[in-house]
């Protein structure tokens, strides 16, 4: 259903008639990614032969068909149109750097090269209408936008209010301009769907509004509740919340290490212009650390980067700061770069009858998806030169995984739990150690990307870190603090020694080698791909309910126990009868007949009639809840 409504192409797909329509099955839509992927591949050498594309592409589809593994939404919406269908489409201003000869170029049309990319990160400059400057900034974001992708920048080189302009006069201020880029992201469906457009606000804690970007959906929100109050409607899509400003975006402070030193001590922090420097004002360190407390507690915005440590932890130093992420800030790196996302379905690779997790399965699929989302670097557009240069000098990838939270519930391991951090540390150790070491691999056949030598230095520091985290080591290359390693007392042996093995090889391999990209990894929020692959959960996240309503077609709801209940209750050691009594509770009975509180015999002492409660009792296995029962379309 979800892959029908949100990533089947609705038109000009041949028809068997000779018309053209829509995407109808499953298949071709497997057959429409893997078969791109194969073409561009052996297309640039990525194979040794033509049996092996063809291993590669039959691997891919039963990946995706057996929901595995499957890329980001971009993928679904753009990539393989052209090979699979003609579809080229006019041109919409994108660039790419053409691999052979190396030159930066304008892309013909608007599928060959497709727009695979989930995730970037763009610039802006303090310039109102020149190309990389704020106005600019909206026709960069609506390319991005209308592809099914989302975008983060970092907004700090804008003049703050009242800082001078050189033609006279003065700023009217960020806040001003982060209203217009809210609303033209609102205008802008993702996709072409009913995905909204995906954008990230980050802002350093120095700069002279960023009082107001902390409390700037607290007040929008108090507007809201007034709206609400006066009768306008409530939901999300309701006329409230389209009245106000800062409803489409994601918005983030820049944290650097030294606003904590501040705050230990209890002293000012600096408010500094954009032009010359100077301190525009000072702010208790406490009271500014309150506001954003506060307001992620109110309206979970700001959300919080620490920009010493996520700079620390930069492979890429040499061409720049860290200073953003992408709307979900799964993926950090250099501003004007791109990264396209692929995420495996834990459970798939978890044995419920031995409580396994299989780890060389796991190994070969984090081997294949690399490959795939280098070679979507390889095939893809970007919307400006600067996105298409770096992209291809730095060729990000971000392969991650779904469904942690199911894992740990069906293995009877609480997800707030030490043992539960050691597993979730070494499935991603493995994952993203295995990911460099396939990414050296391709390095030592296709070259490394093309900024790793003078970043060669910082990345193997990087990548010698990871390592050390891998075996709990007490010292780390010149990190301000110590990241969690991975504990052995708590953490499966086989599972420890896996990804150990992983960043032992990732480490030597690219001593060798090098990288064929600079970053690998990231665990993004699989939203809509992690109901495409049936995930509980998504991402990292643990299960927020165990139970659920499903929609029915024909109207009213239908209460289900998690799929992964039962497995876990065995797992913990119930007998059956007892996992079916609390499945029983925790789903109901789905009539009043023996309930405690309201039952037939409260009802009719209440003064419901006979035939009231029948009518009672059959609306109830339908309704979402127990309060939309008693209305006059159950009673008449």
């Amino acid at each position: 259903d979800i892959l029908a409504q949100k990533y089947f192409r609705k038109a000009g797909v041949p028809q068997p008639d000779g018309s053209t329509g829509r995407e109808t099955s499953a298949k071709q839509v497997a057959h429409r990614l893997a078969n791109c992927w194969r073409v561009w591949g052996e297309k640039y050498g990525y194979f040794a032969s033509a049996d092996d594309a063809q291993v590669f592409y039959e691997e891919l589809v039963y990946s995706i068909l057996n929901q595995m593994c499957v890329p980001n939404s971009p993928q679904w919406f753009n990539t393989g149109l052209y090979e699979s269908y003609g579809i080229a489409g006019k041109p919409q201003g994108h660039y790419y750097v053409d691999p052979v000869d190396g030159e930066l170029k304008r892309s013909k049309n608007a599928y060959e090269r497709p727009q695979p990319h989930a995730c970037f990160i763009l610039s802006v400059d303090d310039d109102l209408v020149n190309e990389g400057g704020i106005m600019d900034l909206w026709v960069r974001e609506a390319r991005i936008f209308k592809y099914g992708s989302g975008v983060g920048t970092n907004y700090s080189n804008l003049r703050g209010d009242g800082e001078k302009l050189s033609g006279g006069g003065t700023s009217s201020g960020l806040m001003s301009f982060l209203k217009i880029g809210d609303r033209a992201a609102g205008a802008i469906k993702s996709g072409g769907t009913t995905r909204r457009a995906a954008k990230m606000v980050c802002l350093d804690l120095d700069h002279p509004e960023i009082v107001e970007f902390i409390n700037w959906k607290v007040e929008e929100e108090k507007k809201v509740g007034a709206l609400i109050s006066a009768g306008y409607a409530s939901d999300y899509e309701g006329e409230a919340y389209k009245t106000v400003s800062g409803q489409n975006s994601n918005n983030s402070v820049r944290i650097p290490n030294s606003f904590f030193d501040k705050l230990k001590k209890g002293e000012d922090w600096e408010l500094t212009a954009r032009m010359d420097g100077r301190v525009m004002k000072k702010v208790p360190s406490k009271a500014l650390w309150d506001q954003i407390a506060y307001a992620a507690w109110r309206c979970a915005d700001p959300g919080t980067q620490y920009n010493t440590t996520i700079n620390e932890w930069h492979t890429c130093p040499a061409g720049g700061e860290i200073r953003a992420s992408n709307p979900c800030s799964e993926y950090m790196f250099l501003d004007n770069t791109a990264c396209n996302l692929a995420s495996a379905n834990l459970m798939k690779f978890y044995d419920k009858e031995t409580n396994h997790f299989d780890v060389e399965g796991y190994e070969y699929n984090c081997r294949l998806w690399t490959v795939v989302l280098e070679i979507s670097v390889l095939m893809a557009q970007f919307p400006s030169r600067e996105v298409a240069q770096l992209s291809y000098e730095y060729r990000t990838l971000g392969l991650g995984y779904a469904n942690l939270g199911t894992l740990l519930m069906v293995s009877g391991i609480p997800y707030d739990s030490e043992e539960a951090r050691a597993i979730a540390g070494a499935i991603t150790a493995i994952m993203t150690g295995t990911a460099y070491k396939t990414s050296a691999e391709m390095a030592a056949s296709l070259g490394a990307f093309p900024r790793y030598e003078e970043n060669k230095e910082h990345m193997m520091r990087v990548m010698r870190n990871h390592r050390l985290a891998a075996y709990d080591a007490d010292e780390y290359e010149t990190l301000s603090l110590k990241p969690q390693g991975l504990k052995a007392e708590h953490c499966p042996d086989y599972m420890l020694k896996a990804a150990c093995k992983a960043w032992d090889d990732a480490v030597e391999l690219g001593e060798k080698y090098g990288y064929r990209n600079a970053q690998a990894t990231v665990i993004a929020p699989t939203g809509t791909i992690g109901l495409v692959m049936d995930c509980d959960t998504t991402g990292v996240e643990p299960d927020f309910a165990l139970v659920k309503f499903k929609k029915l077609s024909g109207g009213g709801y239908f209460k289900i126990i998690n799929q992964s209940v039962p497995d876990a209750l065995r797992n913990l050691g119930y007998s059956e009868k007892q996992t079916d009594a609390i499945i029983k509770y925790a789903v109901g009975a789905a009539s009043f007949a023996g309930a405690p509180f309201i039952n037939h015999q409260t009802l009719s002492e209440k003064g419901f009639i006979a035939e009231e409660i029948k009518k009672l009792d059959a609306a109830v296995i339908a309704a979402f809840d127990i309060a939309f029962v008693f209305n006059k379309y159950s009673l008449g």
